[in-house]
C-alpha cells in the first residue's frame, strides 16, 4: 500500500501540466485531505459548507461525489443548508452554538465539516471552531486548510481539478490503493 503524499504526487504528475500549480502545494494538500479521507473512512458524515459564490461548486459535490456511475459505496455528505435552512442569517456564536448542537445531535458527533470558501466569510466560522474540520480556504492560513487565492484568474478550473483529485483519492483510499492514516 503506498503512501498517501507519495500517491499525490504520482496523481498530480500522471494529469501532466494541468495540475503543476499543485505540486508545489502537494504536503498541503496531502496533510489535509488525508484527515478528511480517514474520517470518511470511519463512517463520519460530511457537513458540506461553502460560502456564496462558491455554490456552484457544493452542487457539483453533492451531484457527482455519489453519482449513480461509480462503483464504490455511498458517501454520507449533506450541505449545512440542508440541516438548517435558515444557516445564512445566524449572526452571534450562541446561534452557531445552537446550530452546531443541532447537527452533533442529528449525527452523532460522527461528522465533520468540509468548507470551501474566502476566511472572512461567516459560513466558516461553524468548521473554524472544529479542529477535525477540512478546508479549501481562500485568502487565509489557517490550521488542517488547503489555502488558495480567491482573485486568482484560474480559482474555478483549480476547485474543480481538487475536486477531482479528492474523488480520486476517495477512490484510491477506499480500495486500498494507498493509505490515507
Amino acid at each position: 500500500m503506498s503512501d498517501f503524499a507519495l500517491w499525490s504526487l504520482d496523481a498530480i504528475r500522471e494529469e501532466g501540466g494541468a495540475l503543476s500549480w499543485l505540486e508545489e502545494q502537494r504536503f498541503e494538500w496531502s496533510k489535509t485531505t488525508a484527515l478528511a479521507l480517514e474520517q470518511i473512512l470511519n463512517g463520519k458524515t460530511i457537513v458540506l459548507i461553502t460560502d456564496q459564490k462558491r455554490k456552484w461548486l457544493e452542487r457539483y459535490i453533492i451531484d457527482s461525489i455519489n453519482s449513480i456511475n461509480l462503483e464504490r459505496p455511498l458517501i454520507p455528505i449533506v450541505t449545512v443548508d440542508s440541516v438548517y435552512p435558515h444557516f445564512n442569517n445566524i449572526s452571534g456564536g450562541e446561534m452557531i452554538d445552537m446550530v452546531d448542537d443541532l447537527i452533533s445531535l442529528s449525527y452523532k458527533n460522527d461528522h465533520f465539516f468540509w468548507y470551501i470558501g474566502k476566511g472572512d466569510d461567516k459560513r466558516s466560522d461553524i468548521a473554524k471552531r472544529k479542529d477535525n474540520s477540512y478546508f479549501w480556504i481562500f485568502d487565509e492560513d489557517f490550521n488542517n486548510a488547503f489555502t488558495l487565492k480567491s482573485y486568482d484568474p484560474l480559482l474555478d478550473i483549480k476547485l474543480l481539478q481538487l475536486y477531482r483529485l479528492f474523488d480520486a483519492s476517495l477512490n484510491a483510499t477506499m480500495f486500498g490503493e494507498v493509505d490515507a492514516s
